[in-house]
């Protein structure tokens, strides 16, 4: 794959409220560990314009929180035609947003919209649930999820990208 000076990826729900933010939070802490974050182009966005400028769910700010991870300067914004261009990688949380993502991309740029849990193949699911209308213990099992996801990215980032 191309070797561009930096990598877009853009992580993607449907408010940009829970996992997406929690997923751009996650993935930039771990790509700071990993040294790469200086070679990326983080964001998340949501396909519906529900919450656009509000922070993060308290509850996925919290959880995040616990593990470290600051999830209180991120707004919410909606996903518009020129992240397809913008972003090499556009991260869908769950088939419905993937669905969504797809009738807003060129044919020509669709290959770039894929399922984030397509990272954690050894996870055994496909879809990150929704958490906003459960408990605490659907964030943790959000955060465990996009954890998994993210280390499954970095590794694919090495090798495809040569970062």
């Amino acid at each position: 794959m191309e070797n561009s000076e930096t990598v877009g990826i853009l992580f993607v729900c449907m408010g940009n409220i829970c996992r997406s933010p929690t997923a751009e939070g996650v993935f930039t802490h771990r790509a700071r560990e990993a040294g790469l974050v200086d070679r990326l182009r983080i964001d998340s966005a949501g396909t519906h314009a529900y919450h656009i400028g509000n922070p993060p769910d308290p509850r996925s700010q919290e959880a995040a929180l616990q593990r470290g991870i600051d999830l209180s300067c991120l707004r919410a914004r909606k996903v518009e035609p020129v992240d397809i261009e913008r972003f090499e990688y556009v991260l869908a949380m769950d088939a419905d947003n993937f669905d969504i993502l797809q009738r807003l991309s060129p044919p020509s740029l669709r290959e770039r919209v894929r399922l984030f849990m397509d990272f954690a193949p050894d996870y055994g699911l496909k879809e990150v649930p929704d958490p906003y209308y459960g408990g605490p213990a659907g964030f943790e099992r959000v955060l465990d999820m996009i954890e998994a996801a993210s280390e499954g990215l970095i590794t694919h980032l090495r090798r495809h990208h040569r970062l």
